[in-house]
């Protein structure tokens, strides 16, 4: 039993932090319910994205409301804190905390101490300085940046059907995505589904009039499904007329054109970004060892590699690999092995507490699945490779077992039925982005000056 009240402190609510103090609530039920422990998350937002769903809901397969889990309710023994982690002093074990309460305060920060800390903050995308990026980019990584994206496509397509200019026309009816990985294809995949979808319902519109081009730096897509499976999907992609342009590079996209390494240049209004992601800075913010490429140095056991009490998995963490034949492997930041942390993390913190010795994260890679659209996908799964509609009813199977809560699984399978049943929803609500402009010029404010203000657009 735990002696003394231990103060755990997980920092991220995303796979691992909210799993890992999901796995401690249950472990350490009785503890909890004695006081002699204190589980307090700090997240940016009340809730965990389940982003393998993120595709879907810009599709409008599944309502933006199911893909994120709630973790007041789900973690109702913890304390949540919604803020973020601005900084970390192990050595005194005191973490800096910034909150809307803070800011309301008119502080910067407020300092919370710990006994043991899990540090989970995930990681962001993975920008380049690519000139006009900035201005003109789209992320693809969190729900609000998948349902934006959704609104955008639609709305391109009213300015392109309401336009008489041809050079307009074209540019709103192209899209480019950067990014050959996971979140780049399938986000690709079911916005080009969605949108031959939509199509037919604009009297000038058709699907081919609609120009998808994706970008990949390397010379394959989708590594995580194999080399064969990795050039089917490049064939079914171009066989649904979408360019795929490998060994490329986005080298600018100022003036709403990008231009690519081999010379080409397509005038567009949608330039998404997939091209990977990188550590979360706050990392950098620690006095915690971190590798070259900017993760936290950890132990088969998921701690911090020479830092007592300190707790790392998912993206954060440089975790070996030991079921790998060569040495110095690391598993792969993806949420097949962050689910897995989680459970062994959440269980050796217990283990530490209590004096039982702690143990070993093993996990062999089983395959992966990918969804290129409504009834299409592929998969590489304990060797044997799929395509088409197996494929597709494999992604949708596994991915429903692992959302988390019954509640969500609930409901995730009633809307995919429905959608069998009934037609997709083509509306775009982009006014959601700026749902006080209209009030505003009605109180008499300042007219819209820009695209970007405009109260029923998103672009």
């Amino acid at each position: 039993m735990v002696k003394e009240r231990a103060r755990i402190l997980v920092v991220g609510g995303g796979y691992v932090g909210m799993y890992t103090a999901l796995r401690l609530q249950r472990t350490l039920k009785n503890e909890l319910r004695q006081g002699t422990v204190d589980i307090t998350v700090v997240t940016p937002d009340p809730y965990m994205t389940y982003q393998p769903f993120l595709p879907e809901a810009a599709a409008g397969s599944i309502s933006p409301r199911h893909v994120v889990v709630p973790l007041r309710r789900v973690l109702d023994q913890c304390h949540i804190i919604v803020g973020e982690v601005t900084s970390i002093d192990h050595a005194v074990r005191t973490a800096a905390l910034k909150t809307l309460a803070t800011e309301e305060e008119g502080r910067a920060t407020e300092l919370i101490t710990y006994d043991e800390l899990v540090l989970a903050p995930g990681s962001i995308s993975r920008t380049l300085p690519v000139p006009g990026l900035a201005e003109h980019g789209i992320g693809f990584k969190t729900v609000e940046e998948a349902i934006g994206l959704r609104n955008h496509v639609i709305e391109q397509m009213d300015i392109a059907s309401s336009t008489r200019d041809p050079a307009i026309r074209d540019a709103a009816l192209t899209f480019v995505f950067v990014g050959g990985g996971y979140a780049g294809v399938e986000a690709l995949g079911e916005l080009e589904d969605m949108a031959r979808y939509t199509a037919r319902y604009y009297h000038n519109l058709r699907p081919e009039d609609l120009n998808w081009i994706l970008v990949e730096a390397a010379d394959r897509i989708l590594p995580e499904v194999g080399e064969e499976m990795g050039r089917y999907t490049v064939t079914e992609l171009r066989r649904r007329n979408i360019q795929v342009l490998l060994g490329t590079r986005l080298e600018s996209c100022v003036d709403r054109v990008a231009v690519l390494s081999d010379g080409r240049r397509f005038p567009t209004r949608t330039v998404v970004w997939t091209a990977g992601v990188k550590p979360h800075p706050l990392l950098a913010a620690t006095d915690l060892p971190l590798t070259d490429h900017g993760r936290l140095k950890c132990t088969a056991e998921l701690t911090v590699d020479g830092a007592a009490h300190a707790w790392a998995a998912g993206d954060a963490a440089a975790v070996p690999d030991v079921t790998a034949t060569e040495p110095g492997t690391l598993t792969a930041p993806n949420a097949q092995h962050a689910v897995r942390q989680a459970k062994v993390l959440g269980d050796n913190i217990a283990h530490a507490l209590r004096g039982e010795p702690l143990e070993t994260y093993a996990h062999k890679y089983v395959g992966s699945v990918a969804s290129l659209g409504l009834h299409k996908g592929v998969a590489q799964v304990y060797g044997r490779k799929l395509k088409g509609y197996p494929a597709w009813f494999m992604h949708r199977v596994y991915h429903l077992s692992r959302v988390p809560t019954f509640n969500r699984k609930a409901r995730v399978l009633a809307e995919w039925t429905l959608a069998g049943l009934f037609k997709r929803e083509i509306v775009s609500l982009g006014s959601l982005e700026h749902p006080r402009a209209e009030f505003e010029l009605a109180a008499g404010g300042k007219p819209p000056h820009s695209p970007s203000d405009d109260p029923k657009g998103s672009s």
